[in-house]
């Protein structure tokens, strides 16, 4: 799937009678080489904002995992979910105002967003994005305290510079994973000495 051509993707997707229903898998099918991109940025998005929600990127990061394995690992080209939930239909109606009320929005953002610096998502350079695309996305489902907001946002980062084959979000993404292995590393070895002295102090 080339750049701008979400919206007509999407609406040939949702397209048909009002009253038919569109499976989860066959959307995530349907949405070609961008999906599991896509699947990971919703899976992330609630992790780029601070909610204070107990173990929530394990939570959604486990998911994550899940479909790498699918895309890297079994070489599936769409993600699938199991029948429980992949079978389960949307109403095109609904899908399709919901796009009505979307096409700006993804219109802005497939402007804003879009093919440039292209090296950096090709090639050798995109083999290790998605390398340390995989690694933030395992940081963000370990349940390290205060260490999801910056993993969340690179992976976010990488996800965009995939979809779009845009190298400012991959270098982005660099510049935030750099923070988070050095912001990983200084909570591993910080943080024990914080808690053993939490410790001694309650004894």
């Amino acid at each position: 799937m080339k750049s701008h051509e979400l919206l007509p993707t999407l609406e040939r997707l949702f397209a048909g009678p009002r009253d038919s229903a569109l499976a989860l898998n066959a959307l995530l099918a349907g949405l070609e080489a961008r999906s599991y991109a896509f699947v990971i940025a919703a899976l992330d998005l609630p992790n780029c904002i601070p909610t204070g929600i107990p173990l929530l990127s394990t939570v959604t990061g486990v998911p994550m995992l899940l479909f790498v394995v699918q895309d890297f690992l079994l070489r599936q080209p769409a993600p699938s979910l199991p029948a429980f939930l992949g079978d389960r239909a949307l109403p095109r109606g609904r899908l399709q105002d919901l796009l009505a009320r979307a096409r700006r929005p993804i219109s802005w953002l497939e402007d804003a967003i879009h093919p440039r610096r292209e090296w950096w998502v090709t090639g050798l350079p995109r083999r290790a994005l998605q390398v340390a695309w995989v690694l933030m996305i395992v940081i963000l489902a370990l349940p390290i305290p205060f260490d999801n907001l910056f993993a969340a946002w690179a992976i976010m980062f990488f996800c965009l510079a995939l979809v779009e084959g845009d190298g400012v979000m991959a270098m982005l993404g660099w510049l935030l994973t750099s923070i988070t292995l050095a912001w990983t590393a200084l909570l591993l070895i910080v943080g024990p000495w914080v808690v053993i002295g939490l410790i001694k102090s309650v004894i």
